[in-house]
């Protein structure tokens, strides 16, 4: 377990060295670049995370002016959200994501290997009483709105 925390961790350090983003940063920008303009619900719904996590981590993109927010035409209360050119630079400069390589290394494995990880993993959850807890699919170890200097 402290080797995946530990590669959690370096992937974090490395992505922060290279980009000034955090994992779940780089993840929003992903979803955007994935489904074009789209609204804060369905990012919050792509990612697994609350509204309120999404609209701290655009605050924080917005800011940096990555991401860009228009009011729709037909209805003023529907805001767009989309990237900037600085959002795809950035998102071209980011290093692999491990959600990725993990993925894809796992679609590669044999079925019943695939069912004796996730049945391994489950029973790692169960012994930690881990099973109520809210875990969003972004691998991060650390605070989702935490500030990251570029």
């Amino acid at each position: 377990m402290r080797q995946i925390l530990r590669a959690t961790e370096n992937y974090g350090r490395k992505l922060a060295r290279s980009t000034g983003l955090t994992a779940s940063q780089l993840l929003l920008l992903q979803v955007l670049d994935q489904h074009g303009e789209t609204t804060a619900g369905q990012i919050a719904a792509h990612m697994g995370i609350t509204q309120a996590t999404t609209t701290s981590l655009l605050h924080k993109l917005e800011a940096r002016n990555l991401v860009s927010r228009q009011r729709g035409d037909s209805d003023r209360r529907q805001v767009w959200l989309s990237l900037t050119e600085e959002g795809r630079e950035k998102l071209a400069a980011a290093p692999d994501g491990l959600q990725g390589i993990f993925k894809e290394r796992f679609e590669n494995l044999d079925s019943w290997e695939q069912a004796m990880l996730v049945a391994a993993l489950e029973r790692v959850v169960a012994m930690l009483d881990a099973e109520a807890l809210d875990a969003a699919p972004v691998l991060d170890v650390g605070a989702l709105d935490r500030d990251q200097q570029p």
